[in-house]
């Protein structure tokens, strides 16, 4: 079963440390919730991970084997979506596609995938916030890798896109590990088997919206 494993992450900026001992685990078939108010140390934590950001210390391990997380990108474990868009912004969809899959059943299924038909003749600059996010997901579902880290998922999304991605999700969970990072926290809740809170650089479980109001994340919410 593919599993990964990541521990002991300590991240600073300046004197002010935002992850203290980080520790969690996600395996294929999990979809795993992070939360916390912004500048709490999610994204540094996931882009840490990646290896795109330097961090104090991590240990990683992935399926029993021990890797560096400059090893993460060239061997293709963990996919990563950034808050930004990766794609060209004037190609259209019907060309970034085979971009990114030249040829294939992956490009087949990415071109026949629900309410893709209905805007692959657009520049990805001029898609909407859901349109683009549901295409970024789905390029990045067909990707080998076992692990994939979603960060900001949901922000400024369409309801009805937000539903097709929970949707994309929970079929995706089958074949991989999934960690999402958003403020859409009922969404999150929702398609999650497990969640965490980061709260002054340490990480916490949590199961509702009840525990999240317990950590104060939700103190501004309500």
């Amino acid at each position: 079963m593919n599993r990964l494993e990541v521990t002991g992450v300590n991240k600073s900026f300046g004197k002010r440390q935002i992850l203290k001992e980080i520790s969690f685990s996600c395996k294929k078939g999990e979809i795993i919730g992070l939360f916390g108010r912004n500048g709490s140390g999610k994204s540094s934590l996931l882009k840490g991970m990646m290896g795109t950001l330097k961090v104090g210390s991590l240990n990683l391990n992935i399926d029993g084997v021990k890797m560096k997380a400059s090893e993460v990108i060239p061997q293709q474990k963990i996919g990563f979506l950034p808050q930004d868009t990766f794609l060209p912004k004037e190609m259209k969809v019907r060309d970034v596609i085979p971009l990114i899959f030249p040829e294939g059943e992956a490009q087949d299924r990415i071109f026949y995938a629900p309410g893709v038909a209905a805007f692959d003749g657009q520049k990805t600059g001029k898609l909407s916030a859901g349109q683009l996010k549901y295409l970024e997901v789905l390029l990045l579902s067909h990707l080998p890798h076992p692990f994939l880290l979603l960060d900001e998922l949901f922000s400024m999304v369409e309801p009805q896109y937000i539903e097709k991605i929970k949707e994309l999700l929970l079929n995706l969970r089958t074949t991989k590990g999934l960690v999402i990072t958003d403020h859409y926290y009922r969404d999150v809740l929702e398609i999650s088997n497990r969640s965490f809170v980061l709260k002054d650089g340490n990480l916490f479980g949590v199961e509702n919206e009840k525990d999240l109001a317990t950590f104060e994340y939700l103190k501004e919410r309500n």
